[in-house]
């Protein structure tokens, strides 16, 4: 256990919890501004949460996956971008981009470092008193199980979302079962290489539960294995009936990739290797160890199915925030000032105003959460949004407010902002396009300009 002094706030570094896409770009933005950043990793490398979903691809360009003032620090290193009219992978973005990063930024990441809480020096929630002029102390829980205390100037929470997936029950908790049938049941797009994944799902009956990118990656990778294995079949379980919005923005999308997502959803229909069930919002799971029944609040019961892949979206952890005092809207779970911006009812991830210090500011002066954590449990998170977000918060921390209250950014229209694309690598992107890509995978859900949309979708 080691305990740091405290320094004058100004010497103290900024804090950044997660080497993901957000995490890093945030490293490299404070970097750029002269500030010191920390980078805390609970995984073993960068992108831990991207390398999970490394068989997905993006849905967007490297064009558009890419910092900038990442990029600027990785150019005398020589490295170059790849083609940035292609299409990588999670394992391509993470091998070629954030690693090459992280081995840069160097000593100011500390891996298999997990963050256990975060508060004002000497103050709890509660207390006011002299709060704003204390730094912020860090708890850290280490590799070997030890305990650490750092102090930081400020705190950026890019620790994302992908730990945290939503369940079953259509409630938001856990559907009665749900627990004891976890053998037979995923909160992840499966990866059908892998070979012992691949026999999982090969000749079986499987329910695929939510509407976003990620269950569209699902259908269109079991919709491929049904023409190589007879008896491969995906029940597609949707809480609300399908309607003309439902596949995404399919040709019109701006982002050819996510357009294509949903279109090989539709024919995997289409083509009987998926069937729909409408309007189920599943209460309990029923089984006998092999075989599971699903059953709906309106008591409806579905025919047995062999595996459960959930992909009904992700939420944030804010356990280790519980004594800063955070600003988060009831519904979303992001900040109260950008939920308006972001509300899934309203918006996809084209109408979504760029934003920056403004809207993620809380009423704890100093502590931004931002990525796909930023966003709570909405869907519409585009990494490019991300990389905006940590320009304007490390603008604001150097003192140049005119910068950080600049918008330098435009986002692409149309379509759900979730969930890795299927387009060959080699699709061009077509002139006039805007960026992003969920930075994470998850039903938004990933598109972490990932799947499902971590790390950020």
């Amino acid at each position: 256990m080691s305990i740091n002094s405290v320094p004058a706030t100004d010497q103290l570094p900024v804090v950044v919890i997660g080497a993901g896409p957000i995490g890093l770009a945030a490293a490299a933005h404070l970097i750029e501004r002269g500030l010191e950043p920390l980078v805390l990793e609970a995984g073993p490398s960068a992108g831990t949460a991207v390398r999970d979903w490394a068989h997905v691809r993006l849905f967007s360009p490297w064009a558009e996956v890419t910092d900038p003032a990442a990029e600027k620090l990785l150019a005398p290193t020589g490295w170059v971008r790849p083609d940035a009219a292609t299409y990588p992978t999670g394992g391509d973005w993470a091998e070629r981009y954030l690693q090459p990063l992280a081995d840069l930024l160097g000593h100011t990441i500390r891996y298999g470092t997990t963050v256990t809480g975060v508060a004002r020096a000497g103050r709890d929630r509660i207390v006011d008193s002299g709060r704003e002029e204390q730094p912020f102390t860090v708890h850290l829980q280490t590799a070997d199980g030890g305990e650490e205390r750092i102090t930081a100037r400020a705190v950026i929470d890019a620790s994302g979302t992908w730990s945290t997936p939503s369940p079953l029950g259509a409630n938001g908790l856990p559907a009665l079962g749900e627990k004891t049938a976890a053998d037979h049941i995923s909160y992840r797009v499966p990866d059908l290489n892998d070979p012992s994944v691949r026999a999982r799902y090969a000749g079986k009956r499987t329910a695929v539960v939510g509407s976003g990118a990620s269950a569209f990656t699902a259908l269109a990778y079991l919709a491929d294995l049904a023409k190589d294995s007879e008896g491969t079949h995906a029940v597609w379980i949707l809480r609300r009936g399908i309607t003309g919005s439902t596949f995404g923005g399919g040709e019109a999308d701006q982002l050819p990739a996510r357009g294509a997502l949903g279109l090989r959803a539709k024919a995997a229909v289409e083509a009987g290797h998926a069937s729909a069930v409408t309007g189920f919002r599943t209460q309990a799971v029923e089984g006998d160890g092999v075989q599971l029944i699903l059953v709906a609040e309106d008591g409806r019961r579905l025919d047995p199915v062999d595996e459960v892949i959930v992909l009904t979206g992700l939420r944030p952890d804010l356990s280790f925030l519980s004594e800063v005092r955070l600003g988060l809207d009831e519904r979303l779970q992001a900040p109260t000032a950008l939920a308006p911006l972001i509300d899934p009812n309203v918006h996809s991830c084209g109408t979504v105003y760029p934003h920056g210090v403004i809207e993620l500011s809380h009423p704890e002066p100093g502590v931004y959460l931002v990525g796909m954590k930023s966003y709570g449990r909405a869907p519409t998170f585009l990494a490019m949004t991300g990389f905006e977000q940590v320009r304007s918060i490390t603008a604001a921390l150097a003192g140049d407010q005119e910068a950080a209250e600049r918008v330098e950014l435009t986002l692409p229209e149309t379509g759900v902002c979730s969930g890795g694309g299927l387009l060959d690598e080699t699709a061009p992107v077509q002139s006039g396009d805007g960026g992003g890509c969920c930075a994470a995978p998850s039903t938004l859900q990933i598109g972490i300009g990932a799947p499902a949309s971590s790390g950020g979708c």
